[in-house]
């Protein structure tokens, strides 16, 4: 059995992954709802999908992205539910807090997964066991004994997180850095983070078919089949090496909503639409980015789509950015056809304090002579609007434009951006 060099690694990361969260959550709300198959959905429709499933529905394949419709069939008696973000968000933080009572959280990754860095003194095995099963029953104390979560530990996060998901639900397990490579194994290919389909495919195509021969290639090899740095790294994470993380900037930033029947027709779409735009508008000046370009996607009820695009001075005005949107929605094919699903992108994104204003643009905004732009109105109206709802709730005050849509297209949960406690979900 190939085996790595005999380096010994201590354990430096502890990871934890909430089990099947929103289908949990679901389940702690209504107690009715405990052990039996839950899938939570978007909207209830059935040509909507699952964005979570309880293990009861997962026992029947039922998982993320499978469609209403087919849940159904495969796990007759599923109960099928609408998902409510404000409350995962809200048991998120409370979860965040549970973690932190028994170990500082170095950095939480997205709604149901945070990792904690382990000092020089709890990174013996007993100890970090210890702590994982502290996590528990603090979690099962102060947040829930419905919502389990998963915990995983070895020399580096990569592993730790490997191993959070090696012993779910509500498992606990340690990656030892002298049990690599054979811990590993057992695994598929996909169950290993940054290998997806495609990655699957390219690997076989190199001649690995299993995580054994993985972890027997080389450098080099794994090098070529990913097609730069990104073998090199994994080669190194799988054995116990601790590297940096890669800097990454966001290069999009959106939203999309699957309509419910009663809003397809196009003048129901167009608000939730301006809705969605309105809540990226917001979310971008949150981050301190502006966008350079604006993206429509459009799916209509008979299955095909249409996008269009537009590019534009970089800006955060939402004013702005609506006028564009405008232009777009009036530009569609078909207008009296409806919709299934609306969509907005902005791109070109970049740092606020990053970027040459366009001088000749400015000035001939100055119209009333008080040298005034409009572009500082929009800027002053966006600043009051965001400082107004961030206070009171994103329903006291809005643009015209989603007044119709005001209970619809509802808050949706970024996996890797979650919105901060105590702010209501548009």
């Amino acid at each position: 059995m190939h085996q790595f060099p005999a380096v010994d690694r201590p354990l430096t990361a502890l990871f934890v992954d909430c089990d099947s969260y929103f289908a949990s959550v679901e389940q702690h709300l209504d107690p009715a709802l405990r052990g039996r198959p839950v899938g939570v959905a978007p909207v209830l429709a059935e040509t909507s999908c699952c964005i979570a499933a309880s293990y009861e529905a997962k026992a029947y394949g039922v998982k993320t992205g499978t469609r209403i419709s087919d849940a159904r069939i495969m796990c007759p008696g599923i109960v099928i539910v609408e998902a409510k973000p404000p409350e995962y968000v809200r048991y998120h933080h409370r979860i965040v807090e549970a973690v932190e009572d028994c170990i500082h959280v170095e950095a939480v990754l997205s709604i149901d997964e945070m990792w904690a860095w382990l000092p020089l003194n709890l990174r013996g095995p007993a100890t970090v066991e210890t702590i994982g099963r502290r996590i528990k029953e603090t979690v099962a104390r102060d947040v829930s004994p419905v919502i389990k979560v998963s915990i995983g530990a070895g020399p580096n996060k990569y592993l730790a997180k490997i191993a959070s998901k090696m012993r779910k639900p509500d498992g606990l397990f340690i990656i030892k850095h002298c049990d690599l490579p054979g811990v590993l194994h057992p695994l598929d290919l996909r169950d290993l983070t940054g290998i997806g389909r495609n990655m699957e495919v390219r690997l076989h195509a190199a001649g690995i078919h299993t995580v054994e021969s993985l972890c027997a290639a080389t450098k080099p090899a794994l090098h070529a089949a990913w097609g730069g740095v990104m073998g090199d790294r994994l080669w190194h994470l799988l054995r116990g090496d601790e590297i940096p993380d890669l800097e990454t900037s966001r290069k999009s930033l959106g939203h999309s909503h699957v309509l419910p029947p009663d809003s397809r027709p196009p003048d129901r779409a167009w608000p939730v639409l301006c809705k969605l735009l309105h809540k990226a508008s917001e979310r971008l000046r949150a981050e301190g980015l502006l966008a350079g370009s604006i993206t429509i996607q459009l799916d209509f009820l008979r299955g095909d789509s249409w996008t269009a695009e537009t590019h534009t001075a970089e800006t955060d005005s939402t004013v702005a950015l609506m006028r564009l949107l405008d232009k777009l929605w009036r530009d569609r094919p078909e207008p009296r056809r409806p919709l299934l699903k609306v969509g907005v992108v902005l791109t070109r994104l970049c740092e606020h304090g990053n970027y040459t204003p366009q001088l000749f643009d400015a000035v001939a905004e100055t119209k009333d002579g008080t040298g005034t732009t409009d572009t500082a109105k929009h800027q002053r109206l966006d600043a009051t609007l965001d400082k107004l709802r961030a206070r009171f709730g994103r329903k006291v005050v809005y643009f015209g434009s989603v007044q119709e849509s005001r209970d619809k297209a509802p808050m949706r949960i970024s996996f890797s951006h979650v919105p901060e406690p105590g702010v209501e979900g548009d």
